[in-house]
């Protein structure tokens, strides 16, 4: 392999590396709502190159993780209720649309999207809150990766970021009871080939969360 081939592999090692910590940084808290940094930094701190820094920063922005403005410090978002009434307005067509999708090609990821539910059924009570929105969030990232569609998969990750990021910041879920059995009703329409009533449990799902998070959001 050519030595430049090799330096490339690597840096992109780094920088996922990187993206990663800073990730589970402002998802579990750690930079909070409305913390700043800048390219150097975040090469300071850990010892890497500015332009890996700069990597890594302009992938979570991609991400919804974190925002950036011209000539301004790279800062962590503050979710407003009107943000999150524009991301289910992406989310609710994006998701019901993969429900339909999946179902007309017999596609279903039923072994995946069953494991989600059953992790998060059975996460521990103590773990991380940031864990718990992860598990909840993977049995709709599984649907998403079962259409196998770049295009859809890098849509949808442009916004999975910001969803899970409102929910760290209000600290709140639908609790794990409901989601579980929405979950599982969910899977089970689509098990049984019922578009029209696996789509209208997603939708009342995810409508279901946008008007939780909306009165959270009220209340403060």
């Amino acid at each position: 392999m050519p030595r430049d081939a090799a330096l490339r592999l690597s840096t992109v090692s780094v920088v996922e590396a990187l993206m990663a910590s800073l990730r589970d940084r402002v998802l579990d808290g750690q930079l909070p709502p409305g913390s700043t940094m800048t390219e150097a930094e975040i090469a300071t701190a850990y010892g890497v190159s500015r332009p890996t820094a700069r990597s890594a920063l302009t992938a979570l922005v991609q991400e919804g993780l974190l925002h950036r403005e011209a000539n301004k410090r790279t800062c962590v978002p503050v979710l407003s209720q009107a943000d999150i009434e524009d991301l289910f307005l992406i989310r609710i067509p994006l998701e019901t649309e993969v429900v339909r999708i999946l179902i007309a090609r017999d596609a279903v990821p039923v072994a995946a999207a069953a494991r989600a539910v059953s992790d998060l059924e059975h996460i521990d009570a103590t773990a991380a809150h940031a864990a718990f929105v992860e598990a909840d969030l993977r049995f709709h990232q599984s649907l998403v990766d079962a259409v196998g569609s770049p295009r859809y998969d890098r849509l949808y990750r442009q916004i999975r970021g910001e969803v899970h990021l409102s929910m760290v910041q209000t600290r709140h879920t639908l609790g794990r009871e409901r989601i579980v059995a929405e979950h599982g009703g969910i899977l089970e329409a689509m098990r049984a080939g019922d578009a029209d009533e696996a789509v209208r449990r997603m939708r009342d799902h995810l409508d279901g969360a946008c008007r939780s998070l909306r009165q959270v959001f009220a209340e403060t």
